[in-house]
């Protein structure tokens, strides 16, 4: 985590998160607008925030967009804040709200973090029922992962939590689903899409989630709706909750929530 206190000591660079919190899929060019540095100054920020994994960018055309990656905060709320009430842990506090604030009218969100494993057991953690309850809020995945197939995850008392269809499934390597939450009949009425990208890097897989939300208007409200202080009420903070589980998972062995087996390592 030292990369991340790192990048955060930089009033800039804060601001440049900051602005990425308000709007997200900023280019360069409306990064750089009144801020006081050259275009390279803003682009060598732009690369230390996404050496440390608080941004990700994706290409849109010719231009470059850059996203808030939530999944580091969520990590250093997880190890830190909770065991501590220091002065310095109400500040991680703050700057944790800040970070996962509402984000106006984005409605692509995208998440990334690095674990230390395989992708066929990166791939077994996500499409495996005795894996995902170890993270995934205690639901089960069920589905074929073939193409056309349809997707459930269920919860213990046998209600369902969320479901979909398989779009793509390139094992080890990509998962795209439509996905519906099952709160609200409004919720499970729309379909937003899921894609799920496992890049091998040496040692570790770089998992990159993006929640597409176009076509769900009632569930990108919710998500920019939400209150941070509340976490697993909005699918933005439970996203975040997911990967932290799924990587604790994978690289310690501990599961998320409790009253279950471990799965097989």
């Amino acid at each position: 985590m030292d990369e991340v206190f790192r990048a955060l000591a930089d009033p800039v660079r804060r601001l440049l998160l900051d602005r990425l919190r308000h709007r997200d899929g900023q280019t360069l060019g409306e990064l750089c607008e009144g801020i006081e540095l050259s275009r390279f100054g803003v682009m060598k920020h732009l690369k230390v925030l996404e050496e440390a994994q608080l941004l990700t960018t994706r290409k849109v055309g010719r231009e470059k967009h850059h996203y808030l990656n939530r999944v580091p905060i969520r990590r250093i709320h997880d190890r830190w804040v909770s065991r501590y009430t220091a002065p310095f842990a109400a500040a991680l506090i703050e700057l944790q709200h800040q970070l996962e604030g509402p984000m106006a009218d984005d409605k692509t969100h995208i998440y990334q973090v690095f674990i230390r494993t395989t992708p066929e057991r990166l791939w077994q953690a996500l499409t495996d029922p005795e894996w995902t309850r170890r993270y995934f809020f205690s639901t089960t995945v069920a589905s074929t992962f073939e193409r056309g197939a349809p997707l459930r995850y269920t919860l213990p008392d046998g209600n369902l939590a969320a479901q979909g269809e398989i779009l793509e499934a390139e094992p080890p390597r990509r998962l795209v689903t439509t996905w519906s939450f099952a709160w609200s009949p409004e919720l499970a009425a729309e379909r937003s899409r899921l894609c799920w990208e496992i890049e091998p890097r040496g040692p570790l897989c770089k998992l990159t989630l993006t929640h597409d939300l176009r076509e769900a208007p009632v569930t990108a409200k919710v998500v920019a709706d939400a209150m941070p202080d509340q976490p697993g009420q909005s699918p933005d903070d439970g996203w975040m909750i997911v990967l932290s589980g799924l990587k604790t998972a994978l690289e310690t062995g501990e599961q998320l929530w409790p009253g279950r087996e471990a799965a097989s390592r």
